[in-house]
């Protein structure tokens, strides 16, 4: 009997526990999750329809459907999520990504009837609300990044770069009446990789500048690069490794001198809100990307919004239409700048993310951005400190919102790489950190710990990193077969990239 029941247990456990079982793998001839009304069309006459009687004739099977409950569909979908990882549930310190909390209230924004219930191709007369919250986004991000005028269009950072790339190129072409020689876009070989790839979609070639040994732009490469071919530099600042440019205006300077326009990254702007505004520094052109700076969801794909901040001289190349206000008759209405580039999207971006940011910006209000940039850069640090006596950093001293560790050390001493540290991490339930990222440094692991995570959640993670650090001098082997409590273990990565298999069939 005793072995009876712990059959059944564990069969129970696998049927409704086990990380491999499908919602096929639940279904049980017979059961169903609805009861669908009788018909009131008429029968179908198939010898009506040419071909359709052959069809059914041969059709000896129905889909293949599971056949399951309600209740089955719900514990089994629940447990799928729970097994999923999200910010929700514990740190997610993914240095470059800012992967930090969203507020709840930004959500119950979003889901407002005037919002939520939205359709585009309603008059603007019937949606003047979300229009003047887009019309104050737009001015809320011109002031906080120092900038002219802004465009909420793009649908992602990559998607702002490669449209302030194309406002540059038309800006150029006005500048000389329709022809410029101007072939070549200047990044850093910090920069994230949506950089060179955005200069090659708007037609450019990318030149790529060094960085000096304190991971910042080698000031003197730079200017020996620089030449009337070159169409505009594009810089994260805070830049990739987490340091913020010392010589930011003379950089910007130096592009300008030679005709072309500086473009900022707007990727790790959370860690100078209120401290710092890049228009002021000398950039043209700014994307933002609200996930990491607004706290609007980030990752699955979406939704995703990059809004694109230019100075005055750009600003009439934006692409549109942007919101702009008509105060004679107490309108906002949708325009086109006078040397628009055109549409970067259809309609005029998320406006739910965009809801999401605003809701953000006004439960803060200047203060309180602020305080986001200083504690970003203050976790940062608190953790740089405690990790750097255990860990090899990539660039020692002060760093911004994040910092790169290196595992070399490590991988000199007892062939642990960087990827067995962040998966022995999981074990400890804490989402790893970016690892392998910038390209710069070998065996990267980049921390970016975000304003909303507690003092106690910065040690528990700490303490996790220095156990790790401690298993790698007295127990490596433990590492290279992590993770051990995960649903999965370690997987052929390289396969599931390259071949991924994500259809069910049936056995």
């Amino acid at each position: 009997m005793a072995d009876t029941t712990s059959n059944h247990q564990s069969d129970y456990q696998i049927n409704y526990r086990g990380p491999r079982q499908t919602i096929y793998d639940l279904s049980v001839e017979g059961r169903s999750c609805l009861q669908a009304p009788q018909s009131e069309l008429p029968q179908l006459d198939a010898s009506a329809i040419s071909g359709l009687a052959d069809y059914l004739a041969d059709s000896t099977e129905g889909p293949s459907l599971p056949h399951v409950t309600e209740t089955d569909i719900m514990r089994h979908y629940t447990h799928l999520a729970s097994m999923n990882f999200s910010v929700d549930q514990g740190m997610y310190p993914l240095g470059s990504c800012t992967m930090k909390y969203n507020p709840r209230l930004n959500e119950d924004a979003a889901r407002l009837p005037g919002i939520a219930n939205l359709h585009p191709y309603q008059s603007t007369s019937s949606a003047q609300g979300a229009l003047q919250m887009m019309y104050e986004l737009q001015n809320d991000l011109a002031e906080i990044a120092g900038f002219a005028a802004t465009c909420l269009q793009p649908s992602a950072g990559a998607h702002g770069e490669y449209a302030a790339l194309m406002a540059f190129r038309a800006a150029h072409l006005a500048r000389t009446d329709g022809a410029t020689a101007r072939t070549k876009v200047i990044i850093p070989d910090t920069a994230h990789g949506t950089n060179p790839a955005s200069v090659a979609m708007a037609g450019y070639d990318t030149v790529t500048v060094p960085s000096n040994a304190d991971g910042l732009v080698d000031l003197d490469a730079l200017r020996e690069l620089l030449n009337e071919d070159v169409a505009a530099f594009m810089l994260t600042n805070p830049n990739t490794v987490g340091l913020f440019e010392p010589r930011i205006i003379e950089i910007n300077e130096a592009v300008h001198a030679v005709g072309a326009f500086s473009y900022c990254d707007g990727a790790n702007l959370n860690a100078i809100l209120g401290m710092s505004r890049p228009g002021d520094s000398g950039f043209d052109a700014l994307h933002i990307n609200l996930h990491k700076t607004f706290s609007t969801p980030h990752g699955g794909g979406g939704p995703g919004a990059g809004p694109i901040c230019v100075s005055a001289e750009l600003a009439p190349f934006l692409p549109g239409p942007i919101v702009d206000y008509d105060a004679e008759d107490d309108q906002y209405t949708l325009t086109m700048p006078e040397r628009s580039i055109g549409r970067v999207r259809s309609f005029y971006g998320n406006v739910s993310v965009m809801a999401r940011a605003w809701t953000y910006i006004r439960a803060l209000g200047g203060d309180g951005l602020r305080d986001v940039g200083r504690q970003a850069v203050l976790s940062a640090n608190y953790l740089r400190v405690l990790l750097e006596k255990h860990y090899q950093l990539a660039f020692p001293g002060v760093c911004m919102h994040e910092f790169v560790l290196t595992g070399k050390p490590f991988k000199d001493a007892t062939g642990v790489r960087t990827l067995d540290v962040a998966k022995r991490l999981l074990d400890y339930g804490f989402h790893p950190p970016t690892i392998y990222f910038p390209l710069l440094v070998d065996e990267a692991m980049m921390i970016e710990p975000t304003e909303t995570e507690s003092l106690a959640d910065l040690d528990a993670f700490a303490d996790a990193m220095i156990a790790i650090a401690t298993e790698l001098e007295t127990d490596s082997e433990t590492l290279h077969a992590a993770p051990y409590t995960t649903p999965v273990r370690r997987l052929d990565e390289e396969a599931a990239v390259r071949n991924p298999d994500l259809r069910w069939r049936k056995q």
